[in-house]
């Protein structure tokens, strides 16, 4: 699917899973935790952020937030939600596809990337990660008989991609994000602290 046909659907609310009560995804409000309080707010990455669900969520709980997404329908709805509560996000819209974003090197604390999968995205998102910090990602993997796809890896792959790295979540098989009920391969991994 084209960001043409993403904007559309969030244009029309043709996606459930994006309501506008859709609770966060159950990791990332679990692995938020496991990212230890410093002195200035914590800053966290949302890549491929929708309509904000995850970006909403960390801002009310205090974080730096920068949500990017190449859907200018779902970024004017993250901004508008962000708006309505009072929160300061910073929403941005890019194609991560054609590196219309350019992540940081060790900025964020953490970064996510739920429910959407770029292979050329992975190492940006890990540079991007500040030591100590983790990166969460949550991807659909192939079901027995399926066909390989761009948008899915094999069960085992998605480890692969953090070699090197503390594995501090690692699952594979149906999804606990009741807004999705694909098999789903999970990571979090925390980025070495450098010495």
């Amino acid at each position: 699917m084209d960001l043409h046909d993403w904007n559309k659907r969030y244009r029309l609310r043709e996606r459930p899973a994006e309501d506008l009560d859709a609770a966060p995804t159950p990791l990332l409000v679990e692995a938020a935790a496991a990212v230890a309080p410093g002195k200035a707010p914590r800053k966290a990455l949302d890549l491929a952020c929708g309509a904000g669900r995850n970006a909403l969520w960390l801002a009310e709980h205090g974080w730096e937030v920068t949500a990017v997404d190449g859907a200018a329908a779902a970024i004017e709805i993250l901004r508008t939600r962000a708006t309505e509560r009072g929160l300061k996000i910073n929403a941005v819209v890019a194609d991560l596809e054609k590196g219309e974003f350019e992540i940081e090197p060790s900025r964020w604390d953490l970064v996510a990337m739920c429910y959407y999968l770029q292979r050329n995205l992975f190492e940006p998102a890990k540079r991007g990660v500040a030591p100590g910090g983790i990166l969460i990602s949550i991807v659909h993997i192939n079901e027995p008989g399926e066909d390989d796809g761009p948008h899915r890896l094999r069960p085992g792959q998605l480890e692969q991609y953090f070699t090197g790295w503390e594995i501090l979540h690692r699952h594979e098989g149906n999804a606990t994000d009741s807004a999705h009920h694909r098999a789903v391969a999970e990571i979090v991994a925390r980025r070495p602290q450098v010495n």
